[in-house]
Formats: C-alpha cells, sequence, structure tokens
C-alpha cells in the first residue's frame, strides 16, 4: 500500500480526455514554444518538475507554485496565473497519456516529478530564449506580415545582398511561425508571374 510519500499531491482528475483546469487552484504554469522548451529541459536536467507538452500548438508547460512568476518577463514566454478579474485555464492530459497523444506528459508528474523550482526554471528559460532567439532586438520592430508593431519582436529573416548591409526581418509571436510558409507561397507567385 503506497504512503502519503509515494502519492503526488495532485494529480490530473480526467482519466479519458484533456481537461481545461483553473490555474491558480492548485499550481500556476509557465508556456514557452517546443524549441525554447526543449533548450530549457536540457539546462534543468533533473531540475525540471512534470511538464505538458502541447504539440497541437507547439507549446511546452511546466507547472510552478502559485503567484511565484508574476513578474517574469520574456519573449515568447507566458506565465499563466489566475487574475483578479477573469479565470485562465490550461488543458490538462490524464496522467497516463505519454507521447503517442498530441498533448502529453513529457515528464510524467509523480511524487517526485511535480512543481519545478521557479528560481531554475527563470534561468534556464532565460538562457534557452536567448540561444534559440538570439539576442533581443532594441526597441518595437514592425512585423513583416501585420505591418503592425510588437513588443516581442522575433527575427525570421537576415537578407543578404553583396557588400550592402541588409535589414533584418522581424515578426510577431503570432506571425513568426508562418514566415517560411509565407515566403515559399511568394516564390511559388513570382515563379508564376514569371519573376525569379
Amino acid at each position: 500500500m503506497p504512503t502519503n510519500l509515494q502519492v503526488p499531491p495532485w494529480t490530473p482528475p480526467n482519466t479519458k480526455d484533456v481537461e481545461a483546469l483553473p490555474v491558480g487552484k492548485w499550481w500556476d504554469a509557465v508556456s514557452a514554444p517546443t524549441a525554447v522548451g526543449d533548450r530549457a529541459l536540457d539546462l534543468l536536467g533533473r531540475d525540471s518538475g512534470a511538464v505538458i507538452q502541447d504539440d497541437t500548438y507547439g507549446k511546452t508547460y511546466w507547472l510552478i507554485g502559485i503567484d511565484t512568476a508574476r513578474s517574469w518577463a520574456m519573449r515568447q514566454v507566458r506565465v499563466l496565473t489566475a487574475l483578479a478579474d477573469e479565470g485562465t485555464l490550461l488543458g490538462v492530459p490524464p496522467a497516463s497519456w505519454r507521447s503517442e497523444r498530441r498533448t502529453y506528459w513529457r515528464i510524467p508528474l509523480g511524487p517526485d516529478r511535480y512543481l519545478t523550482d521557479p528560481h531554475h526554471l527563470v534561468r534556464a528559460l532565460r538562457r534557452a530564449v536567448d540561444d534559440v532567439f538570439g539576442p533581443a532586438p532594441d526597441g518595437r520592430q514592425l512585423c513583416h506580415r501585420c505591418q503592425l508593431p510588437t513588443d516581442e519582436p522575433v527575427p525570421v529573416a537576415i537578407e543578404h545582398s553583396g557588400s550592402v548591409a541588409s535589414p533584418t526581418v522581424y515578426a510577431c509571436p503570432t506571425h513568426a511561425r508562418d514566415y517560411p510558409r509565407d515566403q515559399a507561397a511568394a516564390m511559388r507567385r513570382a515563379l508564376q508571374q514569371g519573376r525569379t
């Protein structure tokens, strides 16, 4: 018979499907794009608690203590917490789901793997963001797609033209993941119109 030390302090209540659960009740969560999550997990090693992977939206989620990360500000990293005037939900898979599903426990929930220490996580995420996205651009930039200024510009291309310095192309986080497809579509249109 398991002792209290062998039972996780919280387990997902649903065993059949992903369930939307309120953050700020048992835990808060930190969301990062999968590429940043991969690098942060490498840096964290055994210091990571349980991790949810959502391959549908390309996100990695860590569970952390309530109100331990409200002041974090990193490119494309979001702290999910209860707000005074609205609730925030996180899709939580059953505890038994692994990588054969689109949403699963990348690091399984268990008595020794539950919440991630926010001090370890913030250091790993800051370094991972710099490693994946490069140095932060100075100030706001215009998104190549929507042409709106963004406080979180993501460099998506550096144009080269001989010896002349060329601009870096930026996108907002929403359009950054579509950039290669935009480029391919533009090239197809140019070829169809007889341009190179």
